[in-house]
């Protein structure tokens, strides 16, 4: 990868959107909580909002990218991503900040990530070759673990300092110098060849039905779609569970996540070996299941002591699971599809698994509401210790030790996951 010019400017381009991203992650909501004094329930419909998307557009973004060159839809992706995010501190200067207006930034920011980010999956394996994604998977992802140690620090400081958002205004200039990046890209990427007698529909079925017929997909789609909803649960609460009840200023929680980061960049840097010892499908139950006791811990941080400690290792726990199961995830699943269905595919992917969100965040919010702030992230983390059971001893993802072969080279006559195990 590292004689792969046009891979490491693909690579730089991803990392400075991604340090930008980071920001928003903090920014937006601490917008919602801060400036506009959010209740749980509110903050529940922005988690909803900014995920529904996903529901909406995937199976059209998948249809598109595979219809077209994927590096236009990553060039308008950052253009649009950069304008939506103006749209706040615009906001904030007229006087016309409501959290009306943080729904439609949420909304319209993701869409451009259904699009853009698909097309993003997509190019890399075109780009760098099967053979090759879980390396390439992990220097991104080392890129974007790098972003989630660095970018939270400096978030906090700037919302401490100049408002959440001006903070941004940061991210959009990120989106900016990306795209700037991206047109500096030579490889050329070949021309789809679609069949122009099917209808879009025709199409969004082909990806679905793909998805249907391939026993691994629809394991680890149920499995993602099962973490998703319970993620977003908690991720509707969890600013204001640092703000409110544990007390942690902007500063202090961006430094927080910055620590935490830490353990996104270990898994990064650590997953392709961990991976060839022990196996992708079991690297992937065991990243679910060290999330999942993050969710636990979390509850259980007190409110007083060294609370910045606590939050910042759980937070570490968290991110390495998450890093270490996407990793494996990310690179499986590409390497066992097609090249003509890989958009159809990721987007398919991306719209079962995701659709869940919305509703997790909204169960989120009203478990908040109803319960408390605490009593509801314990609930969330014993949901999901028991989704982490059943995927680290019953799943039957975790009998894959390599990547599997794509579907079209395999043998029909072998059943279930043994179709897709290398």
């Amino acid at each position: 990868m590292w004689r792969h010019p046009d891979f490491l400017k693909l690579w730089l381009a991803q990392g400075i959107s991604d340090f930008g991203s980071h920001i928003t992650q903090l920014a937006l909501p601490l917008t919602a909580a801060v400036m506009l004094n959010a209740t749980p329930m509110q903050m529940g419909i922005l988690g909803a909002v900014e995920m529904l998307p996903f529901a909406l557009f995937s199976l059209h973004a998948g249809v598109l990218i595979d219809r077209q060159r994927r590096m236009p839809l990553m060039l308008g992706r950052d253009i649009a991503a950069a304008l939506i995010l103006l749209l706040v501190p615009l906001a904030v200067w007229g006087g016309w900040l409501s959290m009306e207006v943080l729904f439609l930034v949420g909304f319209l920011h993701v869409t451009t990530e259904v699009f853009g980010g698909s097309a993003h999956q997509s190019y890399v394996a075109t780009l760098v070759g099967r053979e090759r994604l879980v390396e390439a998977h992990s220097k991104l992802m080392t890129t974007a673990s790098t972003a989630q140690v660095t970018a939270p620090g400096l978030a906090g400081l700037l919302v401490q300092i100049l408002t959440a958002p001006i903070a941004l205004l940061f991210d959009a200039l990120s989106f900016l110098v990306s795209a700037l990046i991206l047109t500096r890209i030579r490889t050329a990427e070949p021309e789809p060849q679609p069949d122009r007698q099917r209808s879009v529909m025709e199409d969004i079925r082909a990806g679905l039905s793909f998805i249907r017929r391939t026993p691994l997909l629809r394991v680890l789609a149920l499995q993602a779609a099962l973490w998703q909803l319970l993620f977003h649960m908690l991720m509707a609460l969890l600013v204001l569970f640092a703000t409110r009840e544990l007390g942690l200023s902007a500063a202090q929680m961006g430094m927080c996540f910055m620590l935490g980061g830490l353990g996104s960049l270990v898994a990064a840097l650590t997953a392709e070996r961990l991976g060839e010892r022990f196996g992708v499908g079991p690297m992937m139950g065991w990243g679910m299941a060290f999330t999942a006791l993050a969710w636990l811990l979390f509850s259980l941080i007190p409110r007083s002591g060294p609370t910045m400690f606590w939050f910042s290792a759980v937070e570490g726990l968290l991110a390495f699971g998450a890093t270490l199961f996407s990793i494996h995830y990310l690179a499986a699943r590409a390497a066992l599809t097609p090249d003509a269905l890989l958009g159809r595919m990721i987007a398919s992917m991306r719209f079962l698994t995701v659709t869940p969100a919305p509703l997790g965040a909204l169960i989120g919010g009203g478990l908040g509401s109803t319960l408390g702030l605490r009593p509801a992230l314990l609930a969330i983390g014993l949901g999901g210790m028991v989704l982490a059971a059943m995927v680290v001893c019953r799943s039957p993802v975790r009998h894959l030790h390599s990547l599997p072969k794509k579907v079209e080279e395999l043998e029909p006559a072998a059943p279930g996951l043994n179709t897709v195990t290398a």
